[in-house]
């Protein structure tokens, strides 16, 4: 009986070998079930991070009248996003434009609906491992449909990053109105500059891992330009209002976390030791932000804060996003000092001296952070995480020029297409709550709701 187990395993062992190496064989490019299994699992990750990551981490730094304001916010951008993304978005990031001028700067309307893609194509778009297809052509080794769906978690998160900053004071029909037209006019199309084939950033050489410019510089903009144009909340007295729920903070801050290795090791798009590199370094990243806050908190505050370690960490992977595949541990070492050093200084003193009211310092943690990481990934990219890439401390200045150029593009892009959206909502349906009703709170107000009850 033992013989027989033994040349059954034997044969079912062959037969597994022999089909993960068709493509060797055959010549006929099939899926990587192991690299797929990843991807999946990696999508799931990046949701995660927005329900219930972000609505816990945004929710718990309100106060009590609008945490479920927030909630509401973040969800429904996880629905309508999906739905834009599937019916043109992704068309427009990552499809090719049949107007040639307009090829590096938008895709066209090809693959909208997910027209003319079926579930057996492979993603044309790879990092890590690639297949020759019968034109011998490049193309990756995951279902197309799986690339499309890890890319449309990031289309989701990067809108909802910018509730932090207008928080506590946005009506709801102009914050959807606003979401939807900001992701159309200015997500899509950085997207596609900095990560489709065509877009023009991309063919410059511009290094994005997973998304510090086209996610954290993009909607840090947005954030600073809608805090401004929206204007303070009434009560706003230059300082941080207290959190109603410090609890909910740290869970939404854990959650990112654990979040965050399906949107950084994700984004090799394989299995392999790419995406090993990238969740290390985004570990190493976060952590050493996280411990670099509670420094400066001990210091100069005197006491360490449970909010403090909490906005330290997502500093430090924003901040890691775009160099996870492309400097080691030493790299997110010093990433994760440098933005921690910086966002708290921008969070404590800069915001307060220049008077704005950014509710929950998306501009000062996601918008600084994604910035000083791209800039640092010009500088500390290494080509022993990978041999075709390098940053000015190994001599490769010309990335670092190409690093600022294509964060001064972006800021510009952003900040310009921002006020125009957020001008045009504004005229379509207003955007801010009346005074009566922000003194009341969102949660009543905007959805008839109360997040807790008092029980006589």
């Amino acid at each position: 009986m033992k013989k027989y187990i033994l040349f059954i395993a034997a044969f079912l062992a062959l037969t597994s070998s022999n089909i993960s190496a068709q493509t060797k064989t055959t010549g006929i490019p099939v899926i990587d079930s192991g690299d797929t299994a990843w991807m999946i699992v990696a999508t799931a990750f990046v949701l995660l991070m927005s329900i219930p990551g972000l609505a816990l981490f945004y929710g718990g730094l309100v106060r009590r009248k609008n945490v479920l304001n927030i909630f509401m916010q973040v969800f429904i951008t996880v629905a309508v996003i999906s739905v834009e993304w599937v019916i043109l978005g992704y068309s427009n990031a990552f499809g090719s434009n049949s107007i040639e001028w307009l090829k590096p700067y938008i895709g066209g309307f090809d693959w909208a609906f997910l027209n003319n893609i079926r579930i057996s194509d492979l993603s044309p778009y790879f990092i890590s491992h690639s297949q020759l297809a019968a034109d011998g052509s490049k193309i990756g080794t995951i279902p197309h449909i799986v690339f499309i769906m890890f890319q449309g978690m990031f289309a989701v998160i990067t809108p909802a990053l910018i509730i932090g900053a207008f928080a506590e004071r946005i009506n709801f029909k102009g914050f959807l109105v606003f979401t939807i037209l900001w992701s159309i006019f200015i997500y899509n199309p950085v997207a596609h500059w900095v990560w489709s084939s065509d877009g023009w950033l991309l063919n410059l050489g511009v290094l994005d891992f997973a998304g510090g410019i086209v996610v954290h510089v993009n909607a840090g903009v947005a954030a600073i330009v809608t805090a401004i144009m929206l204007g303070k909340r009434r009560d706003y007295k230059g300082h941080a209002i207290p959190a109603h729920n410090i609890t909910y903070v740290v869970m939404g801050a854990g959650l990112l976390w654990v979040g965050w290795f399906g949107f950084n090791a994700g984004s090799g798009l394989a299995a392999d030791g790419l995406a090993a590199n990238a969740m290390m370094v985004t570990h190493i990243g976060g952590a050493v932000a996280a411990i670099t806050w509670v420094l400066m908190d001990w210091i100069i505050d005197k006491r360490p804060t449970v909010i403090g370690i909490s906005t330290g960490a997502i500093a430090g992977l924003a901040a890691v996003t775009p160099a996870a595949g492309f400097v080691g541990v030493s790299g997110a070492i010093i990433i994760g000092i440098v933005v921690s050093v910086i966002c708290f200084f921008m969070v404590a003193y800069a915001k307060p001296k220049f008077g704005y009211d950014d509710s929950l310092d998306a501009f000062g943690v996601h918008g600084i952070g994604g910035f000083i990481g791209s800039i640092l990934t010009g500088v500390l990219a290494s080509p022993f995480i990978q041999s075709a890439y390098s940053g000015a401390i190994y001599g490769n200045f010309h990335q670092l020029w190409i690093q600022l150029l294509a964060v001064s593009v972006t800021i510009l892009y952003s900040g310009i297409g921002t006020y125009l959206m957020f001008k045009l909502t504004d005229k379509l349906v207003g955007v801010r709550v009346s005074d009566k009703h922000e003194a009341a709170g969102l949660d009543e107000t905007q959805h008839g709701e109360t997040a807790y009850t008092n029980f006589d």
